[in-house]
């Protein structure tokens, strides 16, 4: 099996051919289009995952929101759509996401937010935000996933959201149980197609 057989979306500069493909959906009553493109997640279509976060996110009173791991950026933008008033950080490790999710905001006609490249929250060293929303890489292992956790108070504001998305079969609980050792109260706020949406506060 070639390495580009083994490439995953998280992979930082992927090796895939490139062939970009847009839909449309429509997200908490906003329509919009993305382009998407092999080596990157969910290519084509709106992931289940995203879909129960989007569904689940409470970004009333936010003015910075971060989308951690924001893939091509359906997260990030369906937020900028529901929080005009807020800026949006979106980030990703993969240049190729990263690059589709500018041109998402382009498509759709997002000005408040950028995304910026990087791994974890390399990339928003030293700020804070209202709501920290992430679909995390199930697959780079949990070590990772429990990372980004840990470190998440840090970043956030004093009465500041996290949320996150994992598959039931995948650790969901476990994350949840993770979350209970850095936030002091965690939620469970959504659920469906397999998945499970938790948010913690500080």
């Amino acid at each position: 099996m070639s390495d580009r057989q083994h490439e995953h979306y998280y992979t930082a500069q992927p090796s895939s051919l490139r062939q970009p493909v847009i839909y449309e959906d429509t997200l908490r009553g906003h329509p919009l289009r993305f382009w998407t493109d092999h080596g990157v997640f969910s290519r084509g279509h709106t992931d289940p995952g995203s879909e129960e976060l989007i569904d689940a996110m409470d970004l009333t009173g936010a003015r910075r929101i971060l989308d951690l791991g924001c893939g091509y950026g359906v997260i990030g933008i369906t937020a900028a759509k529901l929080a005009p008033q807020a800026t949006i950080v979106m980030t990703d490790p993969n240049e190729r996401a990263a690059e589709l999710a500018r041109q998402n905001m382009e498509t759709n006609g997002v000005r408040n937010a950028e995304v910026r490249l990087g791994e974890g929250y390399a990339p928003v060293a030293g700020e804070q935000f209202d709501v920290i929303l992430t679909n995390p890489p199930i697959r780079a292992g949990n070590a990772v996933v429990f990372a980004l956790i840990a470190d998440a108070p840090a970043y956030l504001t004093a009465d500041g959201r996290f949320y996150l998305v994992a598959r039931t079969k995948q650790g969901a609980k476990s994350f949840a149980q993770e979350m209970e050792h850095h936030f002091a109260v965690v939620a469970q706020v959504g659920q469906g197609s397999g998945y499970r949406v938790y948010e913690g506060k500080r």
